[in-house]
């Protein structure tokens, strides 16, 4: 038989849309997989995964109805198992061959190879194909068994067998082109018949003559778009066509939640009560999508909108009664919105901060209560090195989780820092303290916008750092992909605000003021030099990531800097220099230097500065002379940060530096010379490292 179109499909009771993209690629994947492995697909068979709310399917061309033949060579047993002392084949050999199912082979028919040190018999046979039917039925049983089921469920079969799977299934479909292929699963015999929609399709169920016919028999007569990807794209076109000139709001999560929750997507617009405005459209928006998987729409200022849109499983000329039903139910949802923002603002955020006493932190770091005011301590701190308003900053972090009291964070955790800066805009509070309440969780995400505000920045570092060396301290830092305290992601955000916004403010310094305000809090251990580390190997990831190699980041980072507000500029400047022609002659000269002056530690701590008189070769005198010319050039674009000008000043100094290491031998039987040398050299290494750690741009 030519090679054919396989399809399997099981028709389930309602899945979970959550879980649904991830079980339809899982289910595609497993038998694909499975089969290639057992040698039933070409090269260029092509696997599609079909998943609807209720079923999932799988169609892969050219599928071959029997398996090619295999050549075995098989080890039968060592020589001296096989034979006797007198070459006599023995009662093993005759034994094995007939468990391998050759028990009339002869010893002449073997091959007899070398096996390691030893000698074996072998045998080399040809396994013939194995029929599609005995191949995939192991193949579909190992696939469901490795569903990642998110919770399984046990119902009973019409036989009264119990079985268990996501939900109950009700038909097997399997077709190889036309022709059925008899496989069982779940206590079901597989068949040719499907079923369309719940209610635009007629309710019987209908043959798939042909596996090729599938996906667009399923749509002409059962009204099922089997593709998920297809009912999203649609989704997103009809919703894109009934928004008009307004935007929608659209984020992937819910469009891949809504198309796995309908078989036949069509869009309708809605409307609520223009009153609701009034209520903070985060607050809207996020009941709509959260609790009800509709779309809001926004004007192009990015202002709510009063009609919101709908995406239904049912196709009609007349959609009064879907729309509003929906309207209906969406009416409640928004009027407790309004209700909890109304009842929030009766009471100031600040008359909310002594019920923080209630709220624990940590067992061992305290209240949220305590935590506001070691927060409230260091970003005060904070403001004060940078010359910002500390009372602001002090008061930024005082109210900064008082919403987490109100009622609305309450029934919507993903608000809180929203919420405060309305209310606390209510409370009349400055703006930038207003501002500090959503700024300070800021950045929340890769790519995430920094704070705004002088406030808001220092209570998001403040925040931070107290988390990260709080919950260090207590020995509850990363392991593996565990991170439940999302340290990487604060550790990310302070460095992402230092580097980005230019901060004048040391690590180190950080750090000591962040443990500073633990003073008196029993057991703690200020973990500073893993806490650096930590930072630092974040801000290795941020830099790769904005495209400089791991060579120009290990040439900055490597001197393990104290103040990372220029790192930026350090790595252009490494860059341009790396495409210098005398880059390489002396980032492997520098390379050299390390290791000679890591070698001479001891010699070097005799050493004083350099002595002219004690230079004799040609050679040294140039370089001595070399390093005293270019010195006032570097330290001067150094110290007015023109660090791209202190490399490039550097290049001047490659012939000499060329020569010294061709004719100089540094280490000198007189001592005096040596370390005069050692002197030279631990100069010129510190001349040339002031922007970076050139040795490591050596390959």
């Amino acid at each position: 038989m030519m090679n054919q179109t396989l399809l399997i499909e099981l028709q389930t009771e309602e899945l979970p849309p959550k879980a649904l993209a991830k079980l339809g690629a899982a289910f595609a994947s497993g038998i694909a997989n499975g089969l290639k492995a057992r040698g039933f697909l070409e090269d260029d068979s092509a696997v599609t995964a079909h998943s609807t709310p209720r079923r999932l399917a799988v169609t892969i061309t050219r599928v071959r109805a029997t398996s090619p033949d295999k050549t075995i060579r098989e080890k039968v047993l060592p020589v001296s198992v096989a034979l006797d002392k007198d070459d006599n084949p023995t009662a093993p050999l005759a034994k094995k061959l007939a468990a391998l199912g050759f028990p009339d082979l002869q010893v002449a028919d073997l091959e007899r190879a070398q096996d390691g040190k030893a000698e074996s018999f072998f045998y080399t046979h040809t396994a013939p194909g194995s029929a599609l039917a005995a191949g995939l039925q192991p193949v579909l049983e190992e696939s469901v068994a490795k569903l990642p089921i998110p919770k399984v469920m046990s119902y009973q079969r019409p036989d009264g067998a119990t079985v268990q799977f996501v939900r109950p299934v009700h038909s097997l479909l399997a077709l190889h082109g036309a022709d059925v292929v008899p496989l069982s699963l779940l206590g079901l015999a597989a068949g040719r018949s499907t079923l369309g929609h719940r209610f635009l399709s007629d309710g019987e169920s209908f043959d798939v003559a042909d596996a090729d016919a599938y996906q667009e028999l399923l749509k002409t007569r059962g009204k099922v778009v089997a593709s998920t990807e297809e009912r999203k794209e649609a989704i997103r076109t009809q919703l894109l066509a009934k928004a008009g000139g307004d935007q929608v709001l659209m984020p992937e999560s819910l469009l891949d939640e809504v198309a796995a929750l309908v078989e036949w997507p069509v869009v309708y617009e809605c409307k609520f009560e223009d009153v609701f405005l009034s209520v903070p459209q985060e607050c809207l928006i996020l009941t709509m999508q959260t609790n009800q998987k509709y779309f809001a729409l926004t004007d192009s200022a990015g202002k709510l909108r009063s009609r919101f849109l709908i995406v239904s499983n049912l196709e009609t000329d007349d959609p009064s009664a879907i729309v509003g039903g929906n309207e209906r139910v969406v009416r409640p949802r928004l009027s407790d919105a309004k209700f909890f923002f109304e009842q929030d603002k009766k009471k100031t955020l600040a008359s909310r901060l002594p019920q923080l006493a209630n709220v624990v932190y940590h067992n061992k770091l305290g209240t949220q209560a305590e935590r506001t005011q070691r927060v409230t301590r260091l970003a005060g701190a904070i403001a004060a090195r940078l010359g910002y308003d500390v009372q602001l900053a002090e008061r930024g972090a005082q109210l900064a989780k008082a919403d987490l009291l109100t009622d609305m964070v309450g029934e919507f955790p993903e608000l809180q820092g929203i919420m405060g800066t309305y209310y606390a805009r209510n409370d009349n509070e400055p703006e930038e303290v207003a501002l500090a309440a959503s700024e300070h969780y800021q950045p929340r995400f890769s790519g995430d916008a920094l704070p705004s505000t002088n406030t808001g920045l220092v209570v998001a570092l403040a925040d931070k750092l107290e988390t990260l060396v709080g919950i260090w301290s207590i020995g509850l830092q990363p392991t593996g992909e565990k991170d439940p305290f999302a340290l990487r992601r604060h550790a990310l955000g302070v460095m992402r605000m230092l580097v980005e916004k230019r901060l004048p403010l040391g690590i180190a310094d950080l750090l000591k003021q962040a443990a500073a305000v633990f003073e008196g809090q029993a057991g703690f251990k200020a973990p500073a030099r893993e806490v650096t580390a930590f930072m630092l190997d974040r801000l290795r990831g941020l830099l790769r990531d904005r495209g400089f190699s791991p060579n120009e980041v290990e040439a900055v980072l490597a001197q393990n800097p104290d103040r990372v507000d220029d790192v930026v500029q350090r790595l252009e400047a490494v860059q341009a220099f790396a495409a210098l022609p005398e880059s390489a002659s002396l980032a492997a000269a520098n390379k050299r230097i390390t290791n000679i002056l890591k070698k001479n530690e001891e010699a070097l701590a005799q050493a004083s500065s350099v002595d002219p008189a004690l230079l004799q070769d040609d050679a040294e005198k140039t370089l001595f002379a070399a390093v005293t010319r270019v010195q006032p050039e570097v330290d001067a674009a150094f110290a007015s940060g023109d660090f791209g000008g202190t490399l490039k000043t550097l290049a001047q100094l490659r012939d000499a530096v060329d020569a010294f290491f061709n004719d100089v031998m540094v280490m000198a039987e007189d001592v005096a010379l040596r370390n005069n040398r050692l002197a030279l050299l631990q100069r010129l290494h510190a001349l040339m490292n002031r922007v970076a750690d050139i040795s490591k741009l050596a390959a």
